[in-house]
């Protein structure tokens, strides 16, 4: 059995449930608890696994509302832009794409106002953001 699919089959298994313990990633992983171990603690020196989390549904969120902002910023203001929108509280996650916008950020506040006041007054006042285009989500369907 290669490693990568080893591997593979340990991350699969976190993917699906990041509660597991290491005895129920073994079972499913096909593997020994100290192969878990061993590839968790690899896996995480390395940077591949930067995180454990918990899925949520925005439906049954009563206390906030999620929007993913699709973001644009000028080339020579990006690294600045960046580090300004990671201090922000209300953004959850911020990744870098290759899609229709250059980066996208899971923003979460009270509710759908509270959520485009973070917007306007804090995501738009970074210097060299040129645009935000929010989508408000709705229904968790898988």
């Amino acid at each position: 059995m290669s490693t990568q699919a080893t591997e593979d089959r340990i991350l699969s298994v976190l993917e699906d449930d990041a509660q597991a313990s290491y005895a129920e990633i073994a079972e499913r992983a096909n593997v020994s608890k100290p192969t878990v171990r061993k590839y968790i603690e690899k896996l995480e020196d390395e940077g591949v696994i930067v995180g454990y989390s918990a899925e949520i549904d925005p439906k049954k969120l009563s206390s906030k509302s999620i929007a993913l902002v699709g973001m644009d910023v000028a080339s020579g203001k990006y690294v600045e832009a960046t580090r300004e929108l990671k201090e922000l509280d209300e953004i959850e996650t911020l990744y870098s794409s290759s899609g229709d916008h250059m980066l996208m950020a899971e923003v979460r506040a009270e509710d759908g106002d509270a959520v485009g006041d973070v917007i306007s007054e804090k995501i738009h006042a970074i210097d060299g953001l040129t645009a935000a285009h929010p989508s408000f989500l709705q229904e968790r369907l898988k």
